[in-house]
């Protein structure tokens, strides 16, 4: 399951890195996926957008077992 979650973070990191940001992939558990937001998207007042709008929203497209995508500080 992790590597499965980090290959959809991987596949949204070059947009964040972009715009001077990353994700980190944390854990795993009970259907929720802990993320890390650093650089840019750390602090950024788009930063819930991002993480429940574009990266929840893919993996859990990609993955049915993920409910949720929680950011971690």
């Amino acid at each position: 399951m992790k590597e499965a979650i980090q290959k959809e973070l991987d596949a949204v990191r070059p947009a964040l890195q972009a715009d001077g940001g990353d994700v980190e992939f944390v854990d795993y558990a009970d259907g929720v996926v802990k993320v890390k937001l650093t650089g840019a998207c750390s602090g950024c007042p788009m930063a819930t957008l991002t993480l429940k709008n574009h990266i929840e929203r893919l993996i859990k497209s990609k993955i049915p077992e993920v409910k949720a995508v929680e950011s971690i500080d």
